[in-house]
C-alpha cells in the first residue's frame, strides 16, 4: 500500500491475523473492535436503565438484545464507511483531501444545533415492556434506536480518523475522549455551540486528584453526571 495512501492498515493487519485476503473483513473485523471498545462505556446508564425496569430473571438477555441491536447499526454504518474508503482509495491515492473535507464537517457538526438534537435524543430512554416477546421487542428497539441516536451525533468524529494517512491510533483515541465526554453532558436546547466535550478528561482529573489525597491511585473514570 503507497505511503500515502488511505488509512487501511488496521484493516490489512487484521486480514494477515485472520488469513483472510478480503481487505473488507479485516477492516471489518477492525472496526467492530473498535466501537465496542469505544461505545460500551457509553452504554453504561442505558443498561443501568434496562436493569431497573426489566423482570429481574430478564435483566441479562434484555441487555444482551439492546447491545445486540446497537451494535447491528454501527456495524451497517462502518460497512458503508469502509465501502467508501476502498472506493477513495481507488481513484484518489493520494488521500489528503477526504480527511481534510470530513474533518471540516466534523467541526461543524459538532457546532452544530443537529448535533446536540441527537444527544438530547440519546437521553429520552423509551418504555419497556416487562413480559414476554414485546419486552424482548423493546429491548432490541431501544438499542437500534440508541445507535441511529449515536449516529447521528458522532458519524463524522468516527469517519475522520478512519480516513487520516497516519496517526490512527491517536484520532480514534482523542474521538473516543469527545463522544464519551459528550455523552455525560446533561441535555442542552439545540443551537450553535463551540464546546470542546472534554468533561471525561476533567473527571478524570478529578477523581486522580481526590484518590490521590486518600491514598489511591485508581480514579473512579465515569460517571452519568
Amino acid at each position: 500500500m503507497h505511503s500515502h495512501g488511505l488509512h487501511t492498515g488496521h484493516g490489512h493487519s487484521h486480514a494477515m491475523h485472520t488469513g483472510v485476503d478480503d481487505p473488507m473483513i479485516g477492516m471489518m473485523i477492525g472496526w467492530i473492535l473498535m466501537v465496542l471498545a469505544m461505545m460500551l462505556p457509553k452504554l453504561i446508564g442505558a443498561v443501568e436503565y434496562i436493569y431497573q425496569r426489566s423482570l429481574k430473571r430478564r435483566q441479562l438477555d434484555l441487555s444482551v438484545l439492546f447491545v445486540l441491536g446497537y451494535a447491528m447499526v454501527w456495524t451497517v454504518v462502518g460497512y458503508l464507511m469502509n465501502m467508501l474508503i476502498l472506493a477513495l482509495k481507488e481513484v484518489m491515492p493520494q488521500a489528503y483531501m477526504p480527511a481534510l473535507l470530513i474533518g471540516l464537517i466534523a467541526l461543524i457538526w459538532q457546532a452544530s444545533p443537529i448535533k446536540q438534537h441527537f444527544l438530547n435524543l440519546g437521553h429520552a430512554h423509551r418504555p419497556l415492556n416487562a413480559f414476554g416477546y414485546k419486552a424482548s421487542l423493546d429491548a432490541w428497539l431501544f438499542g437500534t434506536t440508541h445507535g441511529m441516536y449515536c449516529v447521528g451525533s458522532g458519524w463524522a468524529l468516527m469517519l475522520f480518523p478512519m480516513l487520516l494517512t497516519e496517526g490512527h491510533q491517536v484520532a480514534m483515541l482523542f474521538v473516543a475522549v469527545i463522544m464519551i465526554s459528550e455523552h455525560m453532558e446533561h441535555p442542552r436546547v439545540p443551537r450553535w455551540r463551540i464546546d470542546f466535550r472534554v468533561k471525561l478528561m476533567r473527571v478524570l482529573v478529578a477523581q486522580t486528584k481526590i484518590r490521590l489525597k486518600q491514598g489511591s491511585l485508581t480514579p473512579k473514570w465515569y460517571t452519568s453526571g
